[in-house]
């Protein structure tokens, strides 16, 4: 059994441990409300966007008015992994970079792959895990906002069109609540058409009339719709960050309460030992006085 000093100074070091988690799990607490009021109000947006974008789109005959639906052999693949700029937020990046290597060595092995990150998480366990990662986008969190996030999108849509990669995939953590984080690959070019929109086009002959132009149209709301897409996802993985930040922060409050009523049963121990070693002796000392 450990000394009473030993066992003092661990309820004190655990005692210390615990007050900083919890008051990392109330400011992790404070910014997961933000983040996901941002995401609450985003989503709709997004995905009312995306559906215009895919109507309008899918109506035109040529992929020239729309260079960001060009779909080529899979030759050169980018791979985006979302993941965080600071760590205690249990597998929330360990996942992100998981996901990765499995697309790396699954379905786009013997592809010519690149990846960027966004986030120093993502680049530092890739890198240990072998994975050379072409840029990283850590200073993104530093301000998120829509023209920062759009900077990234615009440059990255720009070498699709160039032609320098043929396909584009974001690995991320989506929101779903605090306790909980989906893995999501999300196609973030070429566009994909949604398979309902096409089946409606097939059953129904609809012909929209479109001021101007849907060529004219696509090409302003089509960047838009994709920097908008980006963003979502970057706003999606902020809220997912903070959510599991929060959670390994309770759980680790509750395993150092946990500890705490262990330490301090076996404090209770080792004194009561002590206590009654200590009169032990006095009761053989009286004993060899008298005899």
């Amino acid at each position: 059994m450990a000394g009473i000093k030993e066992i003092r100074t661990r309820i004190a070091s655990v005692t210390n441990t615990q007050k900083i988690t919890s008051a990392m799990k109330m400011v992790s607490a404070a910014k997961l409300r933000k983040a996901q009021q941002a995401v609450t109000r985003m989503r709709p947006y997004s995905e009312k966007l995306q559906e215009i974008l895919q109507n309008v789109s899918s109506g035109i005959e040529s992929n020239d008015g729309n260079p960001y639906a060009t779909v080529r052999n899979a030759e050169k693949v980018l791979i985006i992994a979302v993941a965080s700029n600071s760590g205690l937020c249990g597998g929330f990046n360990s996942n992100i970079a998981k996901a990765t290597i499995a697309l790396l060595n699954g379905e786009y092995a013997g592809k010519q792959t690149t990846v960027y990150s966004i986030g120093k998480k993502a680049q530092e366990v890739l890198k240990s895990k072998q994975v050379s990662v072409a840029k990283n986008f850590d200073y993104i969190y530093d301000e998120l906002t829509f023209d920062n996030v759009a900077a990234i999108a615009g440059e990255i849509m720009s070498d699709f069109v160039a032609g320098s990669f043929d396909k584009v995939i974001m690995v991320y953590n989506s929101f779903k609540n605090a306790a909980t984080q989906i893995i999501t690959e999300k196609q973030f070019l070429p566009i994909e058409q949604d398979p309902d929109t096409i089946a409606e086009k097939q059953n129904y002959s609809l012909d929209y009339i479109s001021e101007p132009s849907k060529e004219a149209i696509a090409i302003d709301l089509i960047p838009r719709s994709l920097k908008t897409q980006f963003y979502s996802v970057l706003l999606d993985s902020y809220a997912s960050e903070h959510g599991a930040r929060m959670t390994a922060m309770h759980k680790a409050t509750d395993n150092a309460g946990e500890m705490l009523h262990s330490l301090r049963i076996e404090y209770n121990k080792a004194r009561q030992s002590l206590i009654t070693n200590e009169i032990l002796e006095i009761v053989s000392g009286a004993n060899a006085l008298k005899g």
